[in-house]
């Protein structure tokens, strides 16, 4: 068993950093930490697209703190809760089949894992919650039901929202928290990590934890972070800056951000010390032109997730292709896909990120792709790609075809 910690820096980091409630307390749970006694902890995430984004490493980076402090750190993938989803943006989700959620869970171990470790002397282990929710009988699920009320539920806002606007609940609404919170009795956890859209389902797993099994559960809600397009960050809008996007696409899409939000993205989403972050918003308040400081957010945005020397890289890129309009031989992609295609067939077969068809059309259609400088919005148009012709596809891809 790994040696316990109690590193002040590290837990004051992790009590504070983008920190917006601690359930019962913050002295509570630092005393807990400080104790010296390993504790048990999870954050969840339902496989509803295939992608996680920065959203979710701030709670992937919360739990591996505690990791580095020797504590016992899970990450759950929600792939019975997804069944039900959870409408936290209060719209009535459709019902996911199981082959959607196991394709879009597919490849998560692999992309948390450039931010968690999932191997060496104190592993984060790896969990789906159906392991015990599948097993729960009709007997155990109104045995459940029977510890909350309807009045219980109804005091979540989103459900207050909907009375309002005489919205229809689906009774399945009601069952994903108390799912939730099922996820915190089966893993007999002390501590669960999530946003503070979840500070509702997570107080239902405390409630339970405290009635099933007579265990005190602290929560932790961090603030959530908006995509680039300023709305927040969704994996079924796919608006977020993703774990397995290219450096190039990360620090490109970090530099979408609008000014305003240069600052939280440096709080939120990088280590960069807080006496530092202060530094540039007194700078920010003075001077015309925030440009390099979201330059530094992007940076440590992309450093955070890929590393000093892929960081690097990407920002070298951006210069040359976006701030210089430099298309050169380093700022293209060579390939050997050429002849007479559809536009959107020869993207399909060029870019590695695997994007879907729908995507791909829909970035033509916008006016993202240009052909030897000629901007082309049929997705169907048929060209004949010779040796030399360059394609650029959305703001930072370009392509060169070889013979």
């Amino acid at each position: 068993m790994p040696k316990v910690l109690k590193d002040e820096k590290l837990i004051e980091k992790f009590l504070t950093r983008g920190v917006e409630t601690i359930i019962p307390s913050p002295e509570a749970l630092k005393e807990k930490l400080m104790s010296g006694e390993r504790i048990k902890a999870y954050s969840g995430f339902d496989p509803t697209g295939p992608y996680l984004h920065i959203g979710h490493a701030m709670g992937i980076r919360a739990l591996r703190i505690l990791q580095q402090l020797g504590h016992e750190v899970i990450f759950l993938v929600g792939d019975f809760t997804a069944i039900a989803g959870d409408p936290s943006d209060g719209k009535h989700r459709k019902i996911m089949t199981e082959e959607d959620i196991l394709k879009n869970m597919e490849g998560w171990q692999k992309q948390a894992s450039q931010l968690i470790d999932f191997e060496g002397d104190n592993p984060a282990y790896f969990k789906r919650n159906s392991e015990w929710l599948s097993k729960l009988s009709l007997k155990d699920i109104i045995d459940l039901m029977s510890k909350t009320t309807v009045q219980q539920m109804l005091e979540r806002d989103l459900f207050q929202r909907k009375l309002k606007e005489l919205t229809p609940i689906g009774l399945q609404e009601f069952i994903y928290p108390l799912m939730q919170g099922y996820d915190s009795v089966a893993m007999e956890v002390d501590l669960e990590i999530g946003g503070n859209d979840q500070i509702f389902n997570m107080l239902m797993g405390r409630s339970l934890s405290r009635v099933m099994i007579n265990k005190e559960k602290f929560v932790r809600g961090h603030e959530l972070m908006e995509a680039p397009d300023a709305i927040t960050m969704s994996k079924t809008k796919g608006n977020g800056i993703n774990l397995n996007d290219s450096p190039e696409d990360i620090y490109g899409k970090a530099m979408s951000y609008p000014d305003e939000l240069i600052l939280k993205g440096l709080r939120l989403l990088t280590d960069m010390p807080l006496e530092e972050i202060w530094e540039i918003q007194e700078k920010i308040k003075t001077e015309e032109n925030p440009m390099k400081y979201k330059k530094i957010m992007a940076y440590e945005i992309t450093k955070m997730i890929k590393g000093d020397k892929e960081a690097k890289n990407a920002e070298e890129f951006f210069e040359k292709t976006v701030q210089n309009k430099d298309i050169t031989s380093e700022a293209t992609t060579k390939t050997d896909v050429n002849g007479t295609l559809q536009i959107i067939e020869f993207l399909k077969k060029v870019d590695n990120e695997e994007n879907s068809l729908s995507n791909i059309r829909r970035i033509i259609e916008q006016g993202g792709v240009e052909i030897d400088g000629n901007k082309i919005t049929d997705p169907f148009l048929v060209v004949d790609f010779k040796e030399g012709t360059i394609v650029k596809f959305g703001k930072r891809k370009f392509y060169e075809v070889n013979k």
